[in-house]
């Protein structure tokens, strides 16, 4: 997948320092770690994406959708809106950000 990134990008993904997947990247060669980081925080077999709209403006590409994950950690099923920003130059993307309700993820990784 990440050979689909240019070698620079701008990759935000908000969140929480305790969740390691989060935060800026800037390089294609950060791309895969992302999911491979992330992907064992969810239980297996248990997460559902509705992709409810994609929109294209030139390079411009949003894409709607509304994820459930569970949290291996705790246990807790979450739900939150998500929308993802993408920009494509020249046949790769250069950047990709990332908006969901923060707030919720994070309560789902916390025990309390």
């Amino acid at each position: 997948m990440q050979e689909l990134f240019a070698e620079e990008i701008d990759w935000h993904v908000p969140g929480s320092d305790a969740l390691p997947w989060t935060g800026r990247r800037t390089r294609r060669q950060e791309v895969a770690p992302y999911f491979t980081t992330m992907w064992p925080h969810f239980a297996h077999g248990m997460s559902k994406v509705a992709l409810e709209r994609v929109i294209v403006d030139g390079g411009d590409v949003v894409l709607l959708a509304v994820w459930t994950h569970t949290a291996v950690a705790t246990g807790k099923e979450f739900t939150t809106p998500a929308a993802m920003h993408l920009v494509v130059e020249d046949g790769r993307i250069v950047r990709m950000h990332l908006y969901e309700d923060t707030l919720t993820v994070d309560k789902a990784f916390n025990a309390g």
